[in-house]
């Protein structure tokens, strides 16, 4: 039985602690569009998208308004484009990205994802085509992300494809710059990347993955926060078991709602993503959590260690919430996006070198990462590089997106608007990595991958 207390405690966390569903995203397996024809296939991708998420976002509405649930973005994730589109005719794939605008801007969602490759272990023609198409895709689109992955702990790392990457991600910056090379924040670069997330940039619907399926990503830093707040002193096991339980309930919520929407859109439930996903708005941040910790600033000693707590603690609240748990879940650390971390970016507290070591222990990398635009692509490639290591020697989940800003120095501030807020350019080490990046080839699977 629901008590009249838990009630007005969820009352609380949607009104005053900022709590939110952030995204419901319908994942539409396009494996069955394929064909010779690059424009018979762009027809099928339209009308199968257009189809199934016809009643998707008013369906995410009437849900908000029954429920007082606010649900911020409607979402559409795709099969990898490569896979769909290597078939066909087409000598660049931006005419694939140009159908999955058409058909988001028909259905109304906010974002669609998938213009995705996988090259972990190596590419396919289907593969360089579309990393090549990228640039373009992002410049002349509204709405369509981009995602690519290099590495796995059972392949390894694709160096090739970490090379290519730094140079797709400066020529996207260049053909953007008039918003400040707001297509890099479309486009992320992974390591072990999951099939079933329902974030963007970097959401696909994988090829194990249903016809259709609705996945959820909820939030709640704030509610977290004022957790943490109230029970000042307490010791770290106290701060633990508060996490957790405030996890449970974000959670519980999130399944409600995903199920409801995949009971009305006729389609299959599947996960809830746990992450702890901030927005630019006050009260709503992962850094304020960890300064209410007892940190003065994010970025202070002792960061990384009150991160790894809080990754843990939601983790495990929200496992004994739902079963079916997904996607990245864990807490995110965007810069651009959080209003806690952009302060300590500001005020020389939090680092590039920081941020790195803090992605050791939560999810799911470094993200909207704004640096001077005269960066090289080479810098890129081998942020890229260590960033991937880490995912593949710990077999977790990490990812770059790193805005090269193009005419922008250390310490401007580049304005994205919405919930992709605003970025403080970052400091980069400029020592040449040149030679590094130019070896190309595989880095060999670590030892742990070696699990049968």
């Amino acid at each position: 039985m629901i008590r009249p207390d838990e009630i007005l405690e969820t009352i609380e966390m949607i009104d005053r602690e900022n709590l939110d569903i952030r995204t419901i995203t319908m994942g539409i397996s396009l494996r069955d569009c394929a064909s010779d024809s690059a424009k018979r296939s762009c027809d099928k991708v339209y009308d199968k998208i257009t189809h199934l998420a016809e009643n998707l976002v008013r369906t995410a509405v009437d849900i908000q308004t029954e429920f007082g649930i606010p649900i911020i973005n409607k979402r559409i994730s795709v099969t990898p484009v490569a896979l769909v589109a290597e078939s066909s005719d087409a000598s660049n794939y931006t005419v694939f990205a140009e159908a999955l605008d058409r058909a988001a801007k028909e259905t109304g969602v906010d974002f669609i994802g998938g213009f995705s490759a996988l090259v972990h272990k190596g590419y396919t023609s289907g593969d360089m085509k579309l990393i090549e198409s990228i640039p373009e895709a992002l410049s002349s689109t509204l709405k369509v992300c981009s995602s690519v992955n290099i590495a796995t702990t059972r392949a390894g790392l694709n160096m090739d494809a970490v090379a290519q990457m730094g140079r797709i991600i400066k020529d996207t910056a260049a053909l953007t710059a008039g918003s400040g090379g707001l297509g890099c924040a479309k486009l992320v670069v992974f390591a072990n990347v999951p099939e079933d997330n329902p974030f963007m940039a970097g959401a696909f619907h994988g090829i194990g993955e249903p016809e259709s399926v609705i996945n959820v990503g909820i939030s709640g830093p704030g509610v977290v926060q004022s957790a943490v707040r109230r029970i000042p002193g307490a010791d770290f096991g106290v701060v633990a078991e508060t996490i957790k339980k405030s996890a449970f309930k974000i959670t519980r919520i999130g399944e409600l709602v995903a199920r409801e929407a995949s009971k009305r859109l006729n389609t299959k439930f599947g996960i809830v993503d746990l992450s702890l996903a901030p927005t630019p708005a006050m009260g709503d941040s992962v850094a304020h959590i960890l300064e209410e910790m007892g940190l003065e600033k994010c970025g202070a000693p002792g960061t990384t260690a009150a991160l790894a707590l809080l990754n843990d603690a939601v983790k495990k609240g929200g496992a004994m919430a739902s079963s079916y748990v997904g996607g990245l879940s864990g807490s995110f650390i965007p810069v651009s996006e959080d209003a806690g971390m952009i302060d300590a970016v500001r005020c020389g507290s939090l680092t590039l070198e920081k941020l790195e070591a803090m992605t050791c222990v939560c999810s799911v990398g470094l993200d909207m990462i704004a640096v001077p635009g005269d960066t090289s692509a080479e810098t890129i490639s081998g942020i890229i590089a260590d960033e991937a290591a880490i995912g593949m020697i710990n077999n977790k989940t990490t990812a770059v997106r790193i805005i090269p800003v193009p005419g922008m120095k250390i310490g401007d501030t580049v304005e994205f608007g919405g919930l992709l807020g605003s970025g403080p350019v970052m400091h980069v080490n400029k020592f040449n990595n040149t030679a590094f990046i130019q070896r190309g080839g595989r880095i060999p699977a670590p030892i742990n991958a070696m699990r049968n």
